[in-house]
């Protein structure tokens, strides 16, 4: 069994629009976590400066706002169309639901509410490990609200070939080797370029020899074959018309 090499995780939408997402690992997420702090300190102090001169009530005062500012500062920020906080923004990240939906009202309050879960039993020690062990990368409030952290400029609709020109195939290709050099060719751009060379190499029986034209690889090749299987042709060489 060759071991993954990409983080990509695929997701169907209710509408049958399938989705890549590349989920945020933990020394990103723990940067976006360190720069919400910061800011999250920074309002702490502030409000503490405010209401200071207050006495008592202004003790009262300061902690609803630790509260408010603790614990209902993601949720705020995560109901946003960014669906993320400032440091999830900083560092391009965002959450979304694990089927590729935009995120909840009910999973945004589920994941923040239950990060108390992640702290145990030090230091988000729980989450922490939950986060390296799964290649998705969630906590457990994440698992609990089916939510996941991820990269945003990374969703690509499932469908887009890689890049290249059609090459006829050698021999002729089943239905099943039809799929699935299309299914590769469709997520070649969202796997990582050792990861293709890996996989392509399975499929050197079906490469085309002699063609004219020369592809730099075994990935180019398959995607290739894609194209031609999916009507595309080499410029002057237009595919066949179904006979009226």
């Amino acid at each position: 069994m060759i071991p993954a090499i990409d983080t990509i995780i695929t997701a169907e939408t209710p509408e049958g629009i399938e989705i890549a997402i590349r989920p945020a690992g933990f020394a990103v997420r723990c940067t976006a976590f360190l720069i919400d702090a910061c800011i999250r300190v920074a309002i702490i102090a502030a409000c503490a400066s405010a209401l200071g001169a207050g006495g008592h009530f202004g003790g009262g005062l300061l902690l609803i706002a630790l509260f408010v500012i603790n614990w209902l500062y993601p949720v705020i920020f995560e109901l946003t169309a960014a669906a993320a906080t400032p440091g999830k923004r900083i560092m391009g990240l965002y959450v979304l639901m694990a089927n590729g939906l935009p995120i909840t009202p009910a999973g945004c309050l589920i994941r923040n509410l239950l990060r108390f879960i992640d702290l145990l039993p030090l230091m988000y020690a729980f989450g922490t490990v939950s986060i390296l062990l799964r290649r998705d990368a969630r906590r457990l409030g994440d698992l609990a609200a089916g939510t996941v952290v991820a990269y945003r400029n990374e969703l690509q609709p499932g469908g887009a070939f890689g890049p290249g020109e059609a090459i006829p195939p050698r021999v002729a290709l089943s239905a099943r080797q039809q799929m699935a050099i299309t299914a590769f060719a469709w997520r070649v751009n969202r796997i990582t370029s050792q990861r293709a060379d890996e996989i392509a190499a399975f499929a050197a029986a079906a490469v085309p020899d002699g063609s004219t034209v020369a592809p730099p690889s075994m990935t180019a090749r398959l995607v290739g074959m894609a194209r031609w299987l999916h009507g595309e042709r080499p410029k002057g060489l237009h595919p066949a018309r179904p006979p009226m």
